[in-house]
């Protein structure tokens, strides 16, 4: 065992009683005994030697005693510290002011000495188990300041954690802003290179079309051309020929009445010849020769004016003459088809519609686009049907113009094709959209018509369907370029069957 483990006493003896029996019994016990005088113990007691137990000799308690009591109670550092008197007076004032000043007990010298032993024994157990108290308190001391310093330290350690992990959400929340940011503007460069992309793929398109157009234009206007002056000379000299036809069959007649009895020769020619069936088929066969020249004659005018040469100029047209132009081009597919009726085209042009200022052959393309998309609806919806329910309900395309709010014209293009489906609808002017099938759609074909019609002339486009019933395009621009039209895209209703572009 250390020396600090062992139990300390302090025994104070002023050498007036005899103290041998005590020593005695401590020298057989392990404990760090201290026997010093007053004076001395005065001195000793300090931060670093405290006793466990002290033992105050004195055969008759005086001032000095009491005083030196009363100081050990009043330290902080030796309140605590037990103290017991072995005295040989028993005066019970003496005893009382002993006890009031902090002395715990009295060993009287009188007592029998097996008890006196005992009870230094009892004593000095009582000193043992204060000093494994005050050994353990003060562990626990140790322990608790371990344990605030532990938790002052996790506190500091929590603190810079709390600082570090707001940095850390803070730099996260940065990297989050700032990874939305960069998804959006990823977004955005996709979307623009999407829109690029569209837009070039309908710039070239465009490019294509028009180059397909303009020499499809300058095709119509060099065979108008080529055929207006022999049809014009025909047509020109078609009059004479039947003025001088007329006036011959006159002289043939009145030969014939003024010389019945002709030569044998010119009788049996004229027999030969079948006179009588020439002078009554020549006039009916001129006739018909001067309709097909008229025929020819209107062909050619449509041909010039559906291929305007001055289409890249903007000029008070008449959109009457546009639209029946575009009809006699695809003429050949409203026609009779084996086992499908002829689409009747109905026309309601309003009397008082002026002239429009306008592309005329970039208009002319925007009829040719929604014409033949009501065609091609037609011919797939009357394929589903037989040639009763045609009979009954014949295919129809309606087109009607009419002055709107004094500014704006209106074309209405109506068809009975049993209408377009709502999905269709949502997409029916996005650019290569389309469902036809491959090979027969490019899906530009109403994008193009809506350029055209809202950015060259600040008009509108829309598409209205009914279930079971059709489909109208409206196409609404200014008479005049001063007013422009609000852009409209198109105005969607419910519809039931499909119809590509």
């Amino acid at each position: 065992m250390s020396q600090s483990d062992l139990t300390t006493i302090l025994i104070v003896n002023n050498q007036s009683i005899d103290l041998q029996e005590v020593l005695d019994l401590f020298s057989q016990t392990e404990v760090d005994l201290l026997v010093l005088n007053p004076d001395e113990a005065a001195l000793v007691i300090n931060k670093c030697f405290l006793p466990d137990l002290i033992f105050i000799a004195v055969s008759i308690p005086g001032e000095n005693d009491f005083l030196f009591c009363q100081q050990l109670n009043t330290s902080p550092l030796t309140e605590n510290i037990p103290i017991v008197f072995i005295t040989e007076s028993q005066d019970p004032e003496m005893i009382k002011k002993g006890l009031r000043l902090g002395v715990i007990d009295y060993l009287f010298t009188c007592l029998e000495t097996e008890e006196f032993l005992l009870k230094v024994k009892n004593y000095w157990g009582m000193a043992q188990s204060r000093k494994r108290l005050v050994h353990g308190y003060h562990l626990l001391e140790q322990e608790l300041e371990l344990q605030k310093q532990e938790k002052l330290q996790l506190k500091k350690i929590n603190n810079k954690l709390e600082v570090q992990l707001e940095c850390y959400s803070q730099e996260l929340a940065q990297s989050q802003e700032k990874l939305k940011q960069e998804i959006a503007e990823c977004e955005q460069i996709k979307k623009a290179l999407e829109q690029s992309l569209n837009q070039l793929k309908i710039t070239q398109t465009q490019l294509v079309n028009s180059e397909k157009m303009s020499a499809l234009g300058q095709m119509l206007a060099g065979i108008a051309h080529e055929i207006n002056n022999p049809v014009n000379f025909i047509y020109g000299n078609l009059a004479y020929i039947q003025e001088y036809i007329d006036d011959i069959l006159k002289i043939v007649e009145l030969y014939q009445q003024y010389y019945p009895d002709g030569n044998p020769a010119i009788e049996q020619e004229s027999e030969a010849v079948e006179l009588d069936f020439i002078l009554e088929d020549l006039p009916k066969m001129l006739e018909s020769m001067q309709v097909g020249a008229e025929r020819i004659r209107e062909i050619v005018l449509s041909l010039r004016s559906f291929a305007r040469q001055d289409g890249s100029k903007m000029k008070a047209i008449n959109i009457h003459e546009g639209i029946d132009s575009t009809l006699m081009i695809l003429q050949n597919r409203l026609k009779l088809k084996s086992g499908h009726p002829a689409i009747h085209v109905i026309k309601e042009y309003s009397p008082s519609l002026p002239l429009v200022e306008c592309y005329g052959g970039e208009m002319n393309q925007v009829f040719m686009n929604i014409l033949a998309n009501a065609i091609d609806a037609i011919e797939e919806n009357n394929q589903q049907k037989n040639i009763e329910e045609l009979l009954v309900k014949p295919s129809r395309i309606l087109i009607k113009t009419e002055i709107v709010n004094d500014h704006n014209v209106s074309i209405k293009i109506t068809d009975n094709a049993g209408g377009i489906s709502e999905d269709v609808l949502d997409h029916l002017f996005e650019p290569f959209f389309t469902t036809k099938p491959v090979g027969k759609g490019t899906g530009i074909g109403l994008s193009i018509s809506q350029h055209i019609v809202i950015e060259k002339h600040q008009g509108s486009l829309r598409c209205t369907s009914t279930p079971g019933e059709g489909t109208e395009f409206i196409i609404e621009i200014p008479i005049t370029q001063e007013m422009p039209t609000q852009k409209d895209m198109y105005k969607k209703q419910v519809s039931i069957s499909n119809q590509g572009n």
